[in-house]
């Protein structure tokens, strides 16, 4: 839902929040799982199978470290769900309570992908990526506002449910 404000607009997006991930989940389950494994064989093993044991527990946790930092850098930059508040050359993410302000610089380059906004920098790696618009004209309004245009409410619809 695109509100104009005086100095801009405000968006509400429609997308998934991205703060879900099952595959993480499951994959922070199954080493907790090993994790007591380990402290049974520990106990039940001899000392070389014990230790072969604990040696795949940190093999593990070294590798559930590792999917874990790439997921989060794949997910940044990625916008999907809550609130925009859009001016000439910044924008304001609110979701969930958790505010971030992001500036644009004078190299940003600001494309349209159908109803998806995309910042990249000067050397076109990309910053941002911004989904969960309600129409692609809600995108086209964030562009327009991003890049310094005024917008103002030219035609209004209007419908009336008769009795």
């Amino acid at each position: 839902m695109l509100k104009l404000t005086d100095d801009g607009a405000k968006i509400t997006l429609q997308g998934q929040s991205n703060a879900a991930d099952n595959g993480m989940f499951w994959f922070g389950s199954a080493l907790l799982v090993g994790a007591v494994a380990v402290a049974m064989a520990m106990s039940l093993l001899p000392e070389r199978l014990a230790i072969g044991a604990l040696a795949l527990l940190i093999i593990g946790s070294f590798i559930f470290n590792k999917k874990r930092q790439q997921h989060k850098k794949a997910m940044s930059g990625m916008i999907s769900s809550g609130t925009l508040w859009v001016r000439a050359g910044e924008l304001v993410h609110d979701n969930l309570g958790k505010r971030e302000h992001i500036h644009l610089t004078d190299g940003d380059k600001i494309t349209l992908i159908g109803e998806q906004l995309q910042i990249v920098d000067s050397s076109d790696v990309r910053k941002y990526h911004i989904t969960g618009f309600e129409s692609a004209q809600e995108a086209k309004a964030a562009k327009a506002i991003l890049e310094g245009q005024a917008l103002t409410k030219r035609h209004v619809n209007i419908k009336m449910k008769s009795n």
